[in-house]
């Protein structure tokens, strides 16, 4: 099973697939093409229209078959707002987003970070790729209600508000389509009527940056060229499309990153529309306790900026690029503090520390390279390899051998704690029979961070 974290994917195999939120949460879906909007009422499925072509939600479970949703659909968001109205998010548990596929195998899973003011949120996107289709975590929120999300895709939202009884549960809602013709540019969240030409002088977004990052103990950012050419990139592709995404036009962030030269042991970014100056996009990434983090990662020590118009609505998008360069000693630390905080996992459970193993230290960084060279994620590679089999053509001669994989997160407590909330990967950590571990980490791909972590007795 994979978990996810915000803008990590993972292919989906062939089938039905079956989509779970469980909780006090109403689940619901948009379809949509590659414009990011619907096409009719049709494409929206809730609660009170629980049916579309290849869609069907039935309480807290949304059933998908991708090769049956409507013709030109390429995408399918699977959004959650609480099942009592007005409640923020913040107010419940955090929703968890679980995919299986057609043998009952649960696929994927992702748990947003916790949610404050936001009433809605958009957990993930089903999106095709290629002749397959792939699944993306997303956690953006809405403070406006199912509404707001119905708007931003594309759909007029109607609240019955006209009846003088009191309403009951949800209310009712009523979904009608704008008509658009063909060649008509689709509906952004943001029109400015005369756009001025969006203003960006790096000295004037470094200095606003840095007395963020002074302000919160952190050390300042210098520029980089090369994250400001992938920060560029992206931002262009993103404003060609019209909409906000991590994996414009084929490649992630990430993937633009790496394709510069840049290699990093720590990676965030900030992927914005709307501001118009770098005031106003920087003042966003103070916002929210989320882009903030990100903002004053201590861990980064670099940046690059990017921003590009979308000619058709005026609307700004916006990338930024914060980072770690690679070095080896960063590379040993990372690995020393995952060990470290692994054995700290173990001593809780009264078991005796893993030593660093050089053989298995060779295997995991090979892993964890080979899945970033050639984009898959999993414990057996596209050749049939298996943990034993790398293990032991790294020179191993361990009788036992376990594996933990993990892409997306972005430090070592981050990756150490994803694995001890899995029973599979808590399983390997305090096996007693394992002495000794192996730690294996490379940044690029489409999400970012690929860890390996390999254990042997």
């Amino acid at each position: 099973m994979n978990e996810l974290v915000p803008g990590g994917n993972v292919p989906l195999p062939s089938g039905t697939l079956t989509i779970r939120v469980p909780g006090p949460f109403d689940v619901s879906a948009l379809v949509t093409d590659d414009t990011g909007k619907v096409r009719g009422d049709a494409d929206f499925v809730f609660y009170n229209q629980p049916t579309a072509p290849g869609a069907r939600l039935a309480g807290d479970t949304l059933t998908v078959d991708p090769p049956g949703l409507r013709p030109g659909a390429t995408r399918l968001t699977v959004a959650v707002s609480p099942a009592e109205p007005g409640t923020p998010l913040g107010h419940l548990p955090a929703p968890t987003l679980l995919v299986t596929g057609r043998d009952g195998r649960t696929l994927a899973r992702f748990t947003p970070p916790r949610a404050q003011r936001e009433t809605v949120l958009l957990l993930a996107e089903l999106y095709r790729k290629g002749a397959g289709w792939k699944i993306r975590a997303l956690g953006q929120g809405y403070a406006d209600g199912l509404a707001g999300v119905a708007r931003d895709f594309g759909v007029e939202v109607l609240e019955d508000a006209t009846s003088g009884a009191p309403r009951q549960g949800r209310g009712a809602v009523t979904c009608a389509a704008p008509p658009r013709g063909r060649d008509q540019p689709p509906p952004t969240r943001t029109r400015p009527t005369t756009p001025p030409p969006p203003t960006s002088t790096p000295t004037h977004f470094l200095d606003l940056v840095n007395s963020t990052r002074a302000a919160a103990g952190s050390p300042p950012v210098a520029p980089d060229a090369r994250l400001s050419t992938a920060a560029q990139a992206h931002a262009s592709a993103m404003a060609a499309q019209g909409r906000l995404d991590s994996e414009s036009d084929g490649l992630s962030v990430h993937q633009r990153v790496t394709s510069t030269g840049y290699a990093y042991l720590t990676v965030g970014e900030h992927l914005v529309s709307g501001p118009r100056t770098p005031a106003e996009f920087v003042d966003y990434c103070r916002s929210g306790p989320e882009a903030r983090r990100t903002l004053c990662e201590r861990a980064c020590t670099q940046v690059g900026l990017g921003h590009a118009t979308d000619p058709r609505s005026g609307t700004v998008y916006w990338t930024a690029l914060w980072a770690q360069p690679f070095t080896p000693a960063g590379l040993h630390r990372t690995a020393t503090e995952v060990i470290t905080l692994t054995n700290t996992e173990r001593a809780r459970a009264g078991l005796p520390p893993l030593s660093p193993d050089p053989h298995l230290t060779d295997a995991a960084q090979a892993h964890s390279a080979d899945m970033v060279a050639r984009a898959f994620y999993a414990h057996t590679s596209p050749d049939g390899g298996e943990p034993w089999h790398r293990a032991a053509a790294a020179g191993s001669t361990r009788r036992s051998i376990g594996e933990n994989i993990a892409c997306g997160q972005r430090s070592a407590a981050e990756v150490v704690l994803g694995w001890m909330n899995s029973p599979g990967h808590r399983a390997n950590i305090l096996k007693p029979g394992f002495t000794h571990i192996g730690i294996g980490f490379v940044g690029g791909g489409a999400a970012g961070t690929y860890w390996t972590q390999l254990f042997g007795g």
